[in-house]
């Protein structure tokens, strides 16, 4: 039988573990080699794009890469790829708390040794070791207003998604029913509050995401 993955069980305490963990012993090479630091960004993405790939085919509309996590990985490739402003800012705000909330409360089953938990594992903590190493590299600094932009995308986004649900009868980003595991949104609700008592909820995450940088900034400016 295959061992269980219980909430903050030791496997779940150590995967949560070496995901920062990973940043850091990058940000320590790049430090010591900064001519490394390009070779790492493009493994990074190499690694970022391949996991999605493996993925087996699915009949549409289902496995389509349209979870706001999907969008975030490819999104995360990109601000690996190059230094674009939008990309690194929205990596940084909706990989830490998206990706990182979905590592907190993983939605993979039950199997710890399956393939669709192995992946699932590897994509999300791929992405916050990513922003994390950028962050500690120094290549991600988001703008002033940035968190505001990224949460009137975030929700622009959400509804193109939510026609989509309507018109096919699916779930993407959870827009018609909670996940079966346990998550943030039990707290929340029945549907369809729980999909609008998260709006503070995130606007909460994206500000406190902004903090460093902002006092950042406002020292820059004293």
């Amino acid at each position: 039988m295959a061992a269980t993955l219980p909430p903050f069980g030791p496997a779940h305490l150590a995967i949560l573990a070496a995901v920062p963990l990973t940043a850091a012993a990058l940000g320590a090479v790049a430090r010591r080699r900064p001519a490394s630091v390009p070779a790492i960004r493009r493994a990074l993405a190499a690694l970022g794009g391949l996991v999605p790939l493996a993925t087996g085919a699915v009949p549409f509309p289902y496995g389509l890469p349209l979870d706001l996590c999907d969008v975030v990985e490819w999104v995360t490739v990109w601000a690996l790829l190059g230094a674009r402003p939008w990309a690194l800012e929205v990596a940084w705000f909706l990989g830490l708390a998206g990706s990182g909330m979905a590592l907190l409360t993983p939605d993979v089953g039950t199997e710890l040794g399956s393939w669709s938990a192995l992946q699932f594992f590897a994509a999300h903590g791929g992405v916050v070791a990513a922003v994390l190493f950028l962050a500690g590299a120094g290549a991600l600094r988001p703008r002033p207003g940035a968190w505001w932009r990224v949460f009137v995308a975030l929700n622009a986004y959400a509804a193109a998604v939510g026609l989509f649900d309507a018109r096919f009868g699916t779930n993407y980003m959870y827009l018609r029913e909670k996940p079966s595991s346990a998550t943030l949104l039990d707290l929340l609700g029945p549907w369809p509050w729980y999909i609008l008592a998260a709006q503070p909820i995130a606007l909460a995450l994206l500000l406190a995401l902004d903090a460093p940088f902002r006092r950042a900034r406002r020292r820059a400016a004293g």
